[in-house]
């Protein structure tokens, strides 16, 4: 079996660059001029981490519909960000240094790839794209552009899951064997939209950007795009990437050999939601090690007091994490240690704000000052993650149970590979 730390051990490796090696790092005291690109959902809490974190400032705010753009200048205090519809305008200025890209997941490689182009760092929301092919384009423009991307795996930096990941390679659990996975919400139906005429204050072909372009219609934006095949990947991507990265993480594993998905869709059957709501996914690794993931959308039942968390198995104990701390088991069930989080973070509604966002881009910050003691998540640990969901999406859609090479991740199946890249509105392509 492949692990993380051989993978990136190997020629692979010159993807992730290390932050002392950027051809543009600020000085440590430098101030960090950012532009946050998608500004509903998620994009309320990157603003306040840009804006809450020391010597950072919000200098772009860049969404597609009027109203909302509004609204968020409005939210804003000390700060006084210049306007933008169209993200283009903001790589064009020379005194941004980075951009935040929170949009809907067809946006998040070409905006990450062309704010590389300009010479931008990128922090870029989970997922890397519809499709791994995505992802692959994404690292090879971070390496072209020599600049720090990162992805919004937050948990990635916080302290507790870092205590529990250290514990776990001194051999707290022994031999880790097995994580079991989880997300419980109670989302409600989106009724039957119809196909109309874009409201004025949306631009509707800059919405579409990279995509083949559709026909607008009522039930899809803001939020609802998540559950159409043209537009979203579904809640593997949209929550369980989370977990499964953090699976992964502790059990220092990459690409697995097998991939199961067992999914339906079991509530509101009369609305125009395409895809599962009920999914259970199992990844198999070469030593018999296996991450498994049990998605419900619309059934918020928690287990051990968590609407979502990872659940780790070893050979010494168990233990539990989530975005807000972990516990410790010893093989008798009986609790050995825990670590709660001083400030919590969010679990299951749309936006997510938490102290973990501050951390997290903090962290990003550090690395492109090049003050950081590490990245807390490359742009190629972001990808493998990302890609384990879409592995699981190409199940579901096939059918099928998929052999995988462990070493790039791809599926030993035709109709599967079929999915493994996307078509692009003509002139939207991505930079070969």
């Amino acid at each position: 079996m492949i692990g993380r730390r051989t993978l990136l051990g190997g020629g692979i490796a010159a993807l992730s660059v290390p932050a002392a090696s950027y051809a543009r790092i600020l000085g440590a005291n430098d101030r960090l001029r950012v532009a946050v690109m998608g500004l509903n959902g998620r994009g309320t809490a990157l603003m306040k981490a840009v804006a809450g974190t020391p010597n950072n400032e919000l200098a772009a705010l860049i969404d597609v519909d009027q109203i909302v753009l509004a609204k968020r200048a409005g939210e804003t205090q000390s700060q006084v960000p210049r306007l933008d519809r169209d993200y283009r305008r903001a790589l064009d200025r020379q005194d941004i240094d980075a951009l935040v890209v929170t949009t809907p997941d067809h946006w998040h490689v070409k905006a990450s790839i062309d704010a590389l182009a300009a010479g931008k760092h990128v922090y870029v929301e989970k997922p890397l794209g519809l499709a791994p092919a995505e992802g692959e384009a994404l690292i090879a423009a971070q390496r072209r552009a020599n600049r720090v991307v990162q992805m919004g795996n937050q948990q990635r930096s916080s302290q507790e899951t870092q205590a529990l990941v250290a514990l776990i390679r001194q051999g707290a659990l022994g031999d880790v064997y097995q994580a079991d996975t989880w997300y419980a919400n109670n989302r409600g139906t989106i009724g039957k939209g119809s196909y109309a005429s874009p409201p004025a204050h949306l631009d509707w072909d800059l919405w579409q950007g990279p995509l083949p372009r559709g026909r607008y219609r009522t039930n899809l934006v803001h939020y609802n795009w998540h559950w159409f095949w043209q537009y979203g990947t579904g809640e593997i991507t949209n929550n369980a990437l989370h977990e499964l990265d953090i699976a992964r993480w502790i059990m220092d594993v990459v690409y697995p050999e097998q991939v199961t998905a067992r999914g339906s869709r079991r509530f509101h059957r009369g609305d125009d939601w395409e895809m599962y709501d009920t999914l259970a996914l199992e990844l198999a690794y070469g030593d018999g090690r296996m991450i498994r993931w049990d998605g419900h959308s619309c059934n918020a039942q928690r287990r051990y007091g968590r609407d979502r968390g990872v659940l780790v198995y070893g050979t010494r104990g168990t233990a539990i994490v989530d975005r807000n701390g972990y516990e410790l088991f010893g093989l008798d069930g009986k609790s050995t240690g825990r670590a709660v989080a001083a400030a919590k973070s969010a679990t299951t509604n749309t936006v997510g704000a938490g102290d973990l966002d501050l951390r997290h881009f903090a962290n990003f910050a550090d690395t492109v000052r090049g003050t950081a003691a590490g990245q807390a998540s490359p742009v190629l640990d972001g990808h493998i993650s990302t890609t384990l969901c879409h592995l699981g999406n190409m199940a579901y859609r096939t059918g099928k149970t998929l052999r995988v090479d462990p070493a790039t991740g791809r599926p030993l199946d035709a109709a599967a590979m079929k999915l493994w890249a996307i078509d692009y509105e003509p002139g939207w392509a991505l930079t070969a």
